[in-house]
C-alpha cells in the first residue's frame, strides 16, 4: 500500500510558514546590522537594478546562483561568504522571493539568513541610499 502525497501547500501558506521562522528586517535594521557586518545580499534580475539602482555594499547574485555562492563550504562560494555564522540579508525587489532564498540559505547551514521585509522598494521608499545600477543610462537634466 503506497502511502498518498501530502495534500499542496499554496504559496501564501508557504511563505507564511517561512516568515514566522526568519527574524525579518525593516530597512534601516538591514542598514543598520551592514553596518555591523551583516553582508546584504541584492538577488534582483538585472533589468530591475539597471532600472531602480542598487544598495551601495550590497552583494549581486542573481537568485539561481545565490546558494552556490553563499555556501562557505561551496566549490564556487563568494569570498563574502565566510562561514555559515555570517548574517546574511537577502534583498529582492519587494520582499518575496528573499523569504523563500533566505530560507533555503538556512537549509545550507546559514542560521542568521534572513531578508528585508519590502524588499529594495521598502529600502528605496524609506529614503537610504541608493546609486545607479550598473549599466543604467545617465538621464537626462530636467529642462525648466
Amino acid at each position: 500500500m503506497t502511502t498518498p502525497p501530502p495534500a499542496p501547500t499554496g504559496i501564501d501558506t508557504l511563505i507564511d510558514r517561512i516568515r514566522s521562522g526568519l527574524d525579518r528586517l525593516g530597512p534601516r535594521q538591514a542598514r543598520d546590522a551592514a553596518a555591523e557586518g551583516a553582508l546584504l545580499v541584492d538577488i534582483r534580475y538585472a533589468e530591475l537594478r539597471e532600472r531602480d539602482g542598487v544598495i551601495p555594499g550590497a552583494l549581486i547574485v542573481e537568485r539561481n546562483e545565490l546558494e552556490w555562492r553563499l555556501d562557505p563550504s561551496g566549490s564556487h562560494h563568494v569570498r563574502e561568504a565566510t562561514g555559515h555564522d555570517l548574517r546574511v540579508v537577502v534583498i529582492c525587489n519587494e520582499g518575496y522571493a528573499s523569504s523563500l532564498a533566505a530560507e533555503s540559505l538556512r537549509r545550507l547551514g546559514l542560521r542568521r539568513a534572513t531578508d528585508l521585509d519590502g524588499g529594495f522598494q521598502a529600502w528605496r521608499a524609506a529614503g537610504l541610499p541608493v546609486e545607479p545600477g550598473p549599466g543604467t543610462p545617465a538621464r537626462p537634466a530636467v529642462e525648466g
